[in-house]
């Protein structure tokens, strides 16, 4: 297989695929096209962007003897034609990398990039897979729980959690919170440093709300999220909404 480093006849590929070559340096390129790999797959990728190579298609003539009929582009034309397909390959190999990455997070992900949560939806009461997760670990697989109401707020939370590894695993349940509102829960570490375990939206319905007429609205908010502070460091949770307001503390 030849390598892809840069010479004559890998950069020639360009001008192949556009028909620019003459008769005598389209047969040589062709000749090393039947043993190179990477120039194969270049040409496949520029011969892949139709709609460039169609503004060229103005009148073709055969510029060599195998048949292929081509349009000679202007001298402007071409270092824009061949930026525009570099800029398109650039552009599919960063969203192959994001998606490599996605991919990556769902297999290997923990609670620093997964957040699992429950709560009534619309128009139920119904748990999902992960909800059933979150309210699992804080049942079964946390015996480390604080719990604090709010005297003016009113809002209860229990804060569940692990020591790990990587830091502290946690759960989060709250109840008796109205909405519409955005919230997130902060640790806070003994020498005053924030950071944020978990972030949320609360319907108009709230969650964990006694005696409400709409069947999500009775159950709890189970949320699942992670902090790189170890639990010995870590002096209190907050729950606050994106403006700031303090809803409940729960000291650790």
């Amino acid at each position: 297989m030849t390598t892809p480093e840069r010479n004559s006849e890998h950069e020639a590929v360009g001008a192949y695929a556009l028909g620019i070559l003459d008769q005598a340096e389209a047969a040589r390129f062709e000749v090393h096209l039947a043993g190179c790999n990477y120039c194969s797959a270049q040409l496949d990728e520029f011969m892949g962007i139709e709609p460039l190579l169609a503004t060229l298609a103005e009148t073709p003539t055969p510029v060599h003897d195998t048949g292929v009929l081509h349009a000679k582009p202007g001298p402007q034309v071409l270092p824009r034609l061949l930026g525009e397909v570099s800029d398109h390959r650039r552009k599919a190999r960063r969203r192959g990398r994001y998606l490599l990455a996605a991919a990556a997070a769902l297999v290997l992900g923990g609670p620093p990039v997964a957040v699992w949560a429950t709560a009534g939806d619309s128009g139920d009461s119904g748990r999902t897979t992960a909800g059933n997760t979150a309210e699992a670990a804080f049942r079964d697989g946390m015996q480390e729980k604080v719990t604090a109401t709010d005297p003016v707020s009113k809002v209860a939370a229990t804060v569940a959690t692990a020591e790990k590894a990587w830091g502290t695993d946690t759960v989060l349940e709250l109840k008796n919170v109205r909405g519409p509102e955005k919230c997130s829960l902060i640790a806070v570490s003994k020498n005053g440093d924030e950071e944020i375990v978990t972030s949320w939206s609360v319907p108009e319905w709230g969650y964990g709300i006694p005696g409400s007429d709409h069947p999500g609205a009775k159950n709890p908010l189970y949320i699942h999220g992670g902090s790189a502070m170890a639990p010995k460091d870590i002096d209190r949770f907050e729950v606050r909404t994106f403006d700031g307001d303090r809803l409940v503390t729960v000291n650790s």
